[in-house]
């Protein structure tokens, strides 16, 4: 979101997991599954630029959650849903 126009993080917790859901409206993302390269970013030099990492950003989302569901419309925006589990979790 470090590019987008404008954004909205909704997030649920409860004793089981916690539920995040990010949708922005901006670019958006022309090729999901190269973004989800290491290494690759989506974002402008000049956010590269200042440092932010945003080559790593979904990457390491999604090795830091336990499901991740991502969808985009270029010229329209992105979809990110997180999901993570606090106790263990069968299935």
């Amino acid at each position: 979101v470090a590019h987008a126009y404008s954004g909205v993080i909704d997030i649920e917790i409860d004793e089981e997991k916690i539920e995040t859901t990010i949708t922005d409206k901006g670019p958006g993302i022309a090729d999901i599954e190269k973004a989800m390269q290491e290494g690759y970013s989506t974002a402008t030099p000049q956010v590269r630029e200042m440092g932010f990492g945003a080559g790593m950003g979904l990457a390491n989302m999604k090795k830091n959650s336990d499901s991740m569901k991502i969808s985009s419309v270029p010229g329209e925006g992105t979809t990110v849903q997180l999901l993570t589990y606090i106790k263990p979790h069968a299935g």
